[in-house]
């Protein structure tokens, strides 16, 4: 049975958008592959870090969350270990309460940003 899990990366700052974004393709990929199911994605941006981590300071934060089978979550953290471009990660299973939780959310956030969309600025009236 699938169960709904949160992942978290920080990617080392010296990453391009290009190497960053190919990062993101492995892990999602990955989650494919092995039968699971990426259900959001949000990219954080570049953040400062509460204290260095490999001398440090910042990092590129992505959030995924996804379906998966339980012993997937063990691969999946295998794979953050081998890549160097990863210098920190934190996996948790979302029971109900918490992916209720994160679906309500992600509707408050698509909804956010549905509004700004529809704000058309009224053009300058000239006197």
């Amino acid at each position: 049975m699938l169960k709904q899990y949160e992942t978290v990366f920080i990617a080392t700052p010296v990453l391009s958008d290009a190497q960053m974004k190919e990062a993101v393709a492995k892990y999602t990929g990955l989650i494919k592959e092995n039968g699971g199911e990426v259900v959001y994605e949000e990219d954080w941006g570049l953040k400062q870090l509460a204290y260095p981590i490999q001398h440090k300071t910042s990092g590129f934060y992505y959030l995924i969350e996804f379906k998966a089978e339980p012993e997937f979550v063990a691969t999946l953290e295998t794979q953050y270990h081998r890549d160097e471009r990863i210098i920190r990660f934190l996996t948790v299973a979302l029971d109900k309460n918490a992916a209720a939780y994160a679906e309500k959310r992600r509707n408050n956030k698509a909804a956010k940003k549905a509004a700004e969309e529809t704000k058309v600025e009224e053009p300058a009236k000239e006197d």
